[in-house]
């Protein structure tokens, strides 16, 4: 009920992009027909091509953004959690583990899906995928540095804890166990606290 108020709330083209970014998180980009997005998002075919004029390539770019800033205000959130980066990083870690649960086990990245799937086909699509991984590894490094670590050292870091909690959120679905995640948040932590300067 509260997800139909939700949808007549917003706008065609929000309900459109957010509608797109959904099932692309569940299916990629091949498993998301157009016939259903525009079913799903209460919208017309005529009104994806007037928002997209470029189509479902063009839709699938904004929706990837729009997941992108979702997935970076969740881990805002997690990294907002503790002064301390290594507390920060398993923090991350158990509120991954939660959501992921609380959605049955379907909301991992929002964007590995598409990205593995247009992999050297769809360029556009293929570089919104690449920011938004960017985009979350700068958050993770803005913590450690802004902890006192030094760039280099933070840059690898974050890459590492970005990579390592990629890796268990796809065991943590395929299990349909919090426990890889919140095992890789724990040792992310001493790995962080290790270098602490």
């Amino acid at each position: 009920m509260a997800e139909a108020g939700t949808k007549t709330a917003l706008g065609t083209r929000d309900r459109l992009v957010r509608t797109a970014s959904r099932l692309m998180q569940h299916g990629g980009y091949e498993n998301t027909p157009v016939k259903q997005l525009v079913r799903e998002a209460e919208a017309t075919l005529g009104s994806l091509y007037h928002f997209f004029p470029g189509g479902k390539q063009e839709l699938a770019v904004a929706a990837i953004h729009f997941g992108d800033e979702e997935f970076a205000e969740m881990l805002r959130s997690g990294l907002g959690a503790h002064p301390d980066p290594a507390q920060a990083v398993e923090a991350v870690a158990v509120l991954l583990a939660r959501e992921l649960e609380a959605s049955g086990w379907r909301d991992g990245c929002p964007v590995t899906a598409t990205a593995l799937e247009t992999l050297g086909r769809l360029p556009e699509v293929q570089a919104a995928c690449a920011k938004a991984f960017a985009n979350w590894e700068e958050l993770v490094a803005a913590k450690l540095l802004a902890s006192g670590h030094p760039e280099p050292q933070a840059r690898d870091l974050a890459a590492t804890v970005l990579n390592t909690l990629g890796g268990a959120e796809v065991s943590a679905q395929v299990g349909q166990s919090r426990t890889p995640l919140l095992v890789a948040g724990r040792h992310l932590a001493r790995l962080v606290a290790s270098y602490a300067p």
